[in-house]
């Protein structure tokens, strides 16, 4: 008999629709890179986002999970003169979002972010649980 744990956050996570600029990148030669494109998060919390967006190419997806391709991302907080940039890397991708089938779910986290931006979404994470 197996036995489920409920998963443990780490974070509080707040339901945020946020624009996303956003841009796949890698260390490996091979890999042609990719323009600034757009997404929107879902929510996000203190340890990393859940971003919508298009993957250009569906090769990419294991890139992804296996660390190889990362994602840059820039949001724009709202009420915030700074957007806030990080480097992230997936923790799950979903494919095929219901309707729009070049849309993923990503679960990212964040890799490199600075203590100021990373204070900017905790503070932001905050302001909105508090309403």
């Amino acid at each position: 008999m197996r036995y489920y744990e409920r998963e443990r956050r780490e974070f509080v996570r707040v339901k945020a629709e946020i624009p996303v600029r956003y841009r796949f990148l890698s260390h490996d030669p091979a890999f042609p890179g990719s323009e600034v494109l757009e997404g929107v998060t879902s929510d996000m919390s203190g340890g990393g986002l859940l971003l919508r967006a298009r993957v250009p190419d569906p090769d990419w997806i294991a890139g992804l999970l296996t660390e190889r391709i990362f994602i840059g991302i820039e949001l724009q907080l709202p009420d915030r003169p700074e957007p806030v940039r990080a480097l992230t890397r997936a923790a799950w991708v979903q494919a095929a979002v219901q309707g729009s089938p070049d849309l993923c779910l990503i679960g990212l986290r964040f890799k490199e972010i600075t203590r100021a931006d990373l204070d900017r979404v905790f503070r932001f994470v905050i302001d909105k649980e508090l309403v």
